[in-house]
């Protein structure tokens, strides 16, 4: 596979390449580059089999790239904040791994691209011009050795803990769901979910009460709550953009 690397921090450039070196020899990285302007210049004139792309370059956002060069290869974004995921999906991106990310979360990344390029015969690109967009109605799920659907309607809330990812219905029922938060919020319904920070995403329909607290964050009571002793708060970053999901 032939990657291209877009980083501006020199040391996550590193330790990027050190996990793709780790995860697979064989793996070529073709060049590394740090700002909007030289990556429009490379992907004028090459092309990769796979772009990890980091948001904020040294000289403004890569959402830049594809307004001035066209990109046919799939993206995994990288970004220390977790307000760009629609975006990112919108922009042939695959996954979005937020930093600091590990060697698991690449290779769940790399799971994913071999997944989605096995999975269909349809073009790759008609796959990714879809990923984004298509949204979940309900989800199988696990009970011992039996299975049953779970309706988007009926999901309170999703929490990541661990390596695990749950789901939690309005009548208080758990499963483990094999999905990635990251993954799973490009999927659900933006008018009736939101993820407001990097464990959880909530049903509207689940909030109980909120209440302010310092630095634009927002503490919100779930019904049904999480286990006793895990908040849930609305991220920094993310404060603004739940203020205007909550006013929509």
């Amino acid at each position: 596979m032939r990657v291209l690397i877009i980083e501006d921090e020199d040391l996550a450039a590193d330790t990027l390449q050190n996990i793709l070196m780790e995860i697979n020899p064989n793996i070529q990285i073709l060049d590394i580059l740090g700002t909007v302007e030289a990556s429009v210049t490379w992907l004028s004139k090459n092309t990769a089999d796979l772009l990890f792309m980091d948001i904020h370059l040294g000289d403004g956002e890569s959402f830049e790239i594809f307004q001035q060069v066209t990109v046919d290869s799939p993206v995994i974004f990288t970004t220390a904040y977790d307000q760009y995921t629609l975006k990112a999906f919108k922009n042939q991106g695959i996954d979005y791994l937020l930093k600091p990310f590990d060697e698991e979360d690449v290779r769940s990344a790399l799971a994913k691209l071999n997944t989605i390029r096995k999975a269909s015969e349809i073009p790759l690109q008609d796959i990714l011009s879809t990923t984004g967009n298509k949204l979940r109605n309900r989800f199988m799920v696990k009970m011992g050795q039996q299975i049953k659907s779970v309706q988007a309607e009926d999901v309170a809330y999703f929490m990541a803990d661990d390596k695990y990812l749950f789901l939690v219905t309005k009548d208080q029922q758990n499963y483990i769901i094999e999905e990635t938060i990251s993954s799973l919020e490009p999927q659900l319904n933006p008018a009736d979910f939101f993820r407001v920070n990097r464990k959880f995403i909530i049903n509207i329909s689940a909030i109980k009460e909120m209440y302010k607290l310092s630095r634009n964050r927002v503490r919100i009571l779930l019904n049904p709550s999480p286990a006793e002793g895990i908040e849930v708060i609305v991220s920094e970053e993310r404060a603004e953009a739940f203020k205007n999901w909550l006013d929509q």
